[in-house]
C-alpha cells in the first residue's frame, strides 16, 4: 500500500530532494483537485454568481411587468378599437339605411315628376288637337261660306236684272229698319 504522502503534493514535505513532481495517478488526484477547485469557486464565486442570478431575476421580472403593462395597454386599445368599430359599423348601417330610403324617396319623386310631365303633355296634346280641330272646322266653314257666297252671287248675277236687284235691296233695307225698331 502506498503512503498517503505519496499520492498528494505536500507543501511541507518534499518527496525527493530538490525536485518538484506531479502525481500522475488520475483516480487518486482528480477528486481532491476538483473538490479544492469547487470549494474555492463556491467560496469566492458564490457572491458573484448570486448577484448575477439576482440581476437576471430582476431583469426577467421587470420584463414580465413591462409585458403585462403592454398587454393591458394593448387590451385597452383593442377594446377602444372594437368600440369604435361597432360605432362605425352602426353609422355605416345607418347611412346605408338612410341612403336606401333617400334613394326610394328620390325614385318616387322622379316617378311622380314623370307622371306630372306626362299628364301635362297629354293635356297639351289634347288642347292642340282641339285647337287644330277648331281651326279645321273654321277653315271648312269659311270655304263653304265662300263657295255658297260665290254660288249665290253667281245665281243672283245670272238671275237678277236691275229691277229685281233694286227690289231686293229695298226689302233688305226694310228688314234692317224693322229690326232697329224692335231693339
Amino acid at each position: 500500500m502506498k503512503n498517503i504522502t505519496d499520492s498528494f503534493l505536500c507543501l511541507g514535505y518534499w518527496t525527493s530532494a530538490g525536485s518538484f513532481g506531479f502525481n500522475t495517478d488520475i483516480l487518486a488526484t482528480n477528486p481532491i483537485n476538483l473538490s479544492v477547485v469547487l470549494g474555492v469557486l463556491i467560496f469566492f464565486g458564490k457572491g458573484v454568481l448570486s448577484d448575477l442570478l439576482d440581476n437576471r431575476k430582476q431583469r426577467i421580472l421587470k420584463t414580465i411587468r413591462n409585458s403585462e403593462e403592454l398587454r393591458e395597454g394593448a387590451i385597452q386599445q383593442m377594446e377602444k378599437a372594437r368600440a369604435r368599430l361597432r360605432k362605425v359599423e352602426k353609422e355605416a348601417n345607418q347611412f346605408r339605411v338612410n341612403g336606401y330610403s333617400e334613394i326610394e324617396r328620390e325614385k318616387l319623386k322622379l316617378i311622380n315628376s314623370i307622371y306630372t310631365n306626362l299628364e301635362k303633355f297629354e293635356n297639351d296634346k289634347n288642347e292642340t288637337i282641339r285647337f287644330e280641330e277648331q281651326r279645321a272646322i273654321n277653315q271648312v266653314r269659311q270655304r263653304v261660306f265662300q263657295q255658297a257666297l260665290q254660288g249665290a252671287l253667281g245665281t243672283l248675277n245670272s238671275c237678277l236684272n236691275n229691277e229685281l236687284h233694286l227690289r231686293t235691296i229695298s226689302a233688305n233695307i226694310g228688314m234692317f229698319g224693322a229690326m232697329k225698331e224692335i231693339k
